[in-house]
Protein backbone atom coordinates (compact mmCIF):
# COMPACT_ATOMS: atom_id res chain seq x y z
CA UNK A 1 0.00 0.00 0.00
CA UNK A 2 1.30 3.43 -0.90
CA UNK A 3 1.51 5.47 2.30
CA UNK A 4 2.82 8.61 0.64
CA UNK A 5 0.21 11.36 0.66
CA UNK A 6 1.01 14.67 -0.99
CA UNK A 7 -0.85 16.75 1.57
CA UNK A 8 -0.42 19.97 -0.39
CA UNK A 9 -1.97 18.38 -3.46
CA UNK A 10 -4.88 17.14 -1.37
CA UNK A 11 -5.37 20.55 0.22
CA UNK A 12 -5.23 22.21 -3.20
CA UNK A 13 -7.87 19.75 -4.41
CA UNK A 14 -10.15 20.61 -1.49
CA UNK A 15 -9.71 24.32 -2.12
CA UNK A 16 -10.13 24.06 -5.88
CA UNK A 17 -13.27 21.93 -5.73
CA UNK A 18 -15.13 23.61 -2.88
CA UNK A 19 -16.66 26.12 -5.29
CA UNK A 20 -17.69 23.41 -7.73
CA UNK A 21 -19.44 21.54 -4.94
CA UNK A 22 -21.14 24.73 -3.75
CA UNK A 23 -22.37 25.43 -7.30
CA UNK A 24 -23.64 21.86 -7.70
CA UNK A 25 -25.52 22.10 -4.42
CA UNK A 26 -26.96 25.49 -5.36
CA UNK A 27 -28.13 24.04 -8.70
CA UNK A 28 -29.85 21.15 -6.94
CA UNK A 29 -31.60 23.38 -4.42
CA UNK A 30 -32.66 25.80 -7.16
CA UNK A 31 -34.20 22.98 -9.19
CA UNK A 32 -35.97 21.59 -6.14
CA UNK A 33 -37.51 24.98 -5.44
CA UNK A 34 -38.26 25.69 -9.09
CA UNK A 35 -40.09 22.36 -9.28
CA UNK A 36 -42.73 23.81 -6.95
CA UNK A 37 -43.08 26.98 -9.03
CA UNK A 38 -43.29 24.98 -12.25
CA UNK A 39 -45.99 22.75 -10.81
CA UNK A 40 -48.03 25.83 -9.87
CA UNK A 41 -47.56 27.36 -13.34
CA UNK A 42 -48.58 24.13 -15.02
CA UNK A 43 -51.64 23.82 -12.81
CA UNK A 44 -52.67 27.33 -13.87
CA UNK A 45 -52.07 26.34 -17.50
CA UNK A 46 -54.39 23.36 -17.17
CA UNK A 47 -56.96 25.41 -15.25
CA UNK A 48 -57.05 27.85 -18.17
CA UNK A 49 -57.61 24.87 -20.47
CA UNK A 50 -60.76 24.06 -18.54
CA UNK A 51 -59.49 21.52 -16.01
CA UNK A 52 -61.37 22.63 -12.90
CA UNK A 53 -60.53 19.98 -10.31
CA UNK A 54 -57.31 20.73 -8.43
CA UNK A 55 -56.36 17.05 -8.36
CA UNK A 56 -56.73 16.87 -12.14
CA UNK A 57 -54.62 20.01 -12.59
CA UNK A 58 -51.94 18.48 -10.38
CA UNK A 59 -52.08 15.20 -12.31
CA UNK A 60 -51.72 17.02 -15.61
CA UNK A 61 -48.88 19.16 -14.27
CA UNK A 62 -46.94 16.08 -13.15
CA UNK A 63 -47.53 14.46 -16.54
CA UNK A 64 -46.38 17.51 -18.51
CA UNK A 65 -43.22 17.19 -20.64
CA UNK A 66 -41.83 20.38 -19.10
CA UNK A 67 -42.08 18.80 -15.64
CA UNK A 68 -40.33 15.65 -16.93
CA UNK A 69 -37.51 17.82 -18.30
CA UNK A 70 -37.13 19.52 -14.93
CA UNK A 71 -36.96 16.15 -13.16
CA UNK A 72 -34.21 14.99 -15.53
CA UNK A 73 -32.26 18.15 -14.73
CA UNK A 74 -32.79 17.61 -11.02
CA UNK A 75 -31.52 14.04 -11.35
CA UNK A 76 -28.37 15.29 -13.07
CA UNK A 77 -27.86 18.03 -10.47
CA UNK A 78 -28.12 15.54 -7.60
CA UNK A 79 -25.68 13.20 -9.33
CA UNK A 80 -23.14 15.99 -9.82
CA UNK A 81 -23.50 17.18 -6.23
CA UNK A 82 -23.12 13.70 -4.77
CA UNK A 83 -20.15 12.90 -7.00
CA UNK A 84 -18.33 16.04 -5.88
CA UNK A 85 -19.34 15.53 -2.24
CA UNK A 86 -17.86 12.03 -2.16
CA UNK A 87 -14.66 13.18 -3.85
CA UNK A 88 -14.31 15.88 -1.18
CA UNK A 89 -15.01 13.32 1.56
CA UNK A 90 -12.30 11.08 0.10
CA UNK A 91 -9.84 13.99 0.12
CA UNK A 92 -10.74 14.76 3.73
CA UNK A 93 -10.11 11.11 4.58
CA UNK A 94 -6.64 11.42 3.02
CA UNK A 95 -5.95 14.39 5.30
CA UNK A 96 -7.00 12.30 8.29
CA UNK A 97 -4.75 9.43 7.22
CA UNK A 98 -1.87 11.85 6.71
CA UNK A 99 -2.45 13.24 10.20
CA UNK A 100 -2.52 9.73 11.68
CA UNK A 101 0.64 8.70 9.86
CA UNK A 102 2.38 11.81 11.16
CA UNK A 103 1.21 11.18 14.71
CA UNK A 104 2.37 7.56 14.51
CA UNK A 105 5.76 8.59 13.15
CA UNK A 106 6.20 11.12 15.96
CA UNK A 107 5.22 8.52 18.56
CA UNK A 108 7.66 5.97 17.11
CA UNK A 109 10.51 8.48 17.07
CA UNK A 110 9.96 9.18 20.79
CA UNK A 111 10.18 5.48 21.56
CA UNK A 112 13.54 5.06 19.80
Amino acid sequence: MDTEIDIYRVLDYLRDNAGKYAQAKANRIYLEEYRKALKAKLMVKYQKQGVTATAAQERDAYADDEYDTLLAGLKEAVEQEEHLRWLLIAAQAKVSVWQSLGANARAESKNV
